[in-house]
């Protein structure tokens, strides 16, 4: 027969304290309480967040204080500020030599063009001046023949009017001695009268004859510079058929083929100086009204920024741009006809501001942003001012130091408060 166990059994007495199950359920219940406390301000933030984003998506940026430089960016181009295009004077075949990319100096033959019309016009005009040449002498000649008979007459007729007084003298004094009659005497002199009237006549009309013989010889000297003129021209049209370089440089560009007939004022190739580089900037319209000549620029080429100036702006707007000249102080090596170059005009700069880098926020009009405290962004209104390429100026509704968020603000939908999830 088996004992039953009760004799084993004895009675324990509970002693003083909690027993080990509530040390268990308190203990649980403190570390709730404190994660609850811990928590709380997440929990809080989830509570009042309308909206929830992840950190990586977001754009953010610390309000700072500086020096802002309200500027405008433009696309550039490379141009040489002395770059002129030869034409063809006149009709002809082009004979090329020298190639694009070729350097040449001062004088140098770049291309002749054959004209055989220009060439045969000089050849007639050279012959015709020969000609009033030959007959301007012979008229000089004349005109001192003329002079020189002229000359024999009015002698001839002075010594006959003093024979005719002399032969007065005579008679009058045998008419005196009563040697000759009134008839006689009459004659004689009437021809003395008749031989002052012929030389007063000869001197008149010998100094008419001269002067008729002077205008003739300057008629002909004139035909014959205005043919000089003329021969002169097609001398110079002539020339103007050899191309040469007008300064030391490089040839650009070649419009024709080698041995191609040209027309008149044809493009025939492009010299450039490669001592001296502008850049034409297509400005924005908006800003062309602050665009103007003396704005400094800032030219970005190869990594590197260079100084320069804005020298003319074009009056004509063209697709909402206006081209701008921009001269650089400092010319940069490598720089090559026709480069792209990006272009900064600094209208203005304004130190120790608070600025934000610029973002999409901008583009609902810059008057409200997020700012973002404690993993929550926050919308609050704020005034914008000058702006820059880079920059925006805050004049009213943040301070330095602030967080802000320069996203674009459509994916929040209008929320007054965005919870960002790290």
């Amino acid at each position: 027969m088996i004992q039953e166990t009760n004799s084993m059994d004895q009675i324990v007495t509970r002693g003083p304290g909690l027993s080990r199950r509530t040390k268990v359920w308190l203990a649980v219940a403190v570390t709730l309480a404190v994660a609850l406390v811990l928590l709380w301000p997440a929990v809080r933030r989830w509570a009042r967040a309308e909206q929830s984003v992840d950190l990586s998506r977001l754009q953010v940026a610390s309000v700072v204080r500086g020096d802002l430089e309200r500027d405008v960016s433009a696309q550039g181009r490379i141009v040489a500020a002395n770059h002129p295009k030869l034409y063809s004077p006149t009709q002809g075949i082009v004979a090329l030599a020298v190639r694009p990319g070729e350097s040449v100096r001062v004088g140098q033959v770049l291309a002749t063009i054959d004209s055989p019309e220009v060439e045969a016009a000089l050849a007639q005009e050279r012959s015709r001046l020969q000609s009033l040449e030959s007959e301007r002498s012979r008229t000089d000649l004349a005109t001192r023949q003329q002079n020189q008979a002229d000359g024999q007459t009015l002698k001839l007729r002075r010594v006959r009017l003093d024979a005719a007084r002399r032969d007065l003298q005579r008679a009058e004094k045998l008419s005196a001695d009563g040697l000759l009659n009134e008839v006689e005497l009459e004659r004689a002199r009437d021809a003395v009268r008749v031989a002052e009237v012929e030389l007063e006549q000869s001197q008149d009309g010998g100094k008419l004859s001269r002067e008729a013989r002077d205008f003739e010889v300057q008629d002909r000297r004139r035909q014959v510079e205005r043919q000089r003129l003329v021969v002169a021209d097609l001398e110079r049209r002539l020339g103007e058929l050899t191309l040469r370089a007008p300064f030391d440089g490089m040839v650009a560009t070649i419009d024709v083929q080698d041995r191609d007939a040209v027309a008149p004022n044809a493009p025939v190739l492009t010299v450039v100086d490669l001592s001296e580089f502008e850049v034409e900037a297509q400005i924005p319209e908006s800003y062309a009204d602050e665009a103007t000549p003396g704005t400094p620029a800032v030219v970005s080429f190869g990594g590197r920024d260079y100084p320069g100036e804005l020298t003319s702006v074009s009056p004509e707007v063209q697709a909402s741009q206006v081209q701008g000249t921009v001269k650089l102080k400092d010319v940069p090596p490598g720089l090559r006809q026709g480069q792209r170059v990006a272009v900064r005009l600094v209208f203005e700069k304004r130190p120790g501001v608070l600025k934000v880098p610029r973002g999409p926020f901008l583009e609902g009009g810059g008057r409200q942003v997020y700012v973002l405290a404690d993993g929550l962004a926050t919308l609050r209104p704020i005034e914008v001012g000058a702006t820059s390429v880079s920059e925006v100026e805050i004049v009213k509704g943040l301070n330095e130091g602030d967080q802000v968020l320069l996203s674009d603000m459509e994916q929040f939908n209008g929320a007054e408060t965005v919870l960002v999830r790290r």
